[in-house]
């Protein structure tokens, strides 16, 4: 929680100078809430700068990209979205106590497969992450057998050294946009 604030502290001077880029680059608002499944499945509505165009369905990006000829992403949107910086609002959500900075990343409802995989293995016992070690082997490039596999070994294998790992090595995919859509 204290790494979450001093992040909301050091992050949100910058945040109306990304609301207004949102808002000069297409219509609508610049927060985005989608619904989204937490730990033991419960639901909670996780927040985002928009980064797609308004009226995009609520799919995972694997299949968003199989379903639209063009992409719903918006220009700035690619920019916030390669460099990570549309999760910034999930510090709010940490805050309120329903994720964590390192974790599984939140599915969506309608990803029922991963849902089940992760049942399966006991990673959805953990409060989904901001980053985790999904993340940082592979991000939208797994599938979602190798994405609960890695959850399950981040289960076995979580220590605040372990996080501290995944928070360090968060930054060359961010920095680079290596394996982000």
């Amino acid at each position: 929680m204290t790494a979450a604030a001093i992040g909301l502290m050091l992050t949100l001077p910058f945040w109306p100078l990304i609301v207004l880029m949102i808002r000069l680059d297409s219509e609508g608002p610049a927060l985005f809430r989608q619904e989204r499944v937490g730990r033991n499945g419960r639901r909670f509505w996780l927040l985002k700068f928009r980064t797609m165009r308004v009226g995009t369905p609520t799919l995972s990006t694997a299949e968003l990209n199989r379903k639209q000829g063009a992409s719903a992403v918006t220009r700035f949107g690619r920019l916030l979205r390669r460099t990570s910086i549309d999760e910034l609002p999930q510090i709010i959500n940490v805050l309120k106590g329903e994720m964590s900075l390192v974790g599984p990343r939140p599915a969506l409802p309608s990803q029922t497969a991963l849902l089940e995989m992760r049942r399966r293995n006991g990673s959805d016992s953990l409060l989904p992450g901001i980053t985790g070690w999904a993340q940082i082997n592979g991000r939208d490039n797994l599938d979602d057998a190798t994405k609960t596999s890695l959850d399950a070994d981040y289960l076995k294998l979580r220590s605040l050294r372990f996080d501290l790992k995944i928070l360090l090595r968060t930054f060359a995919p961010v920095l680079t946009g290596h394996g982000n859509r």
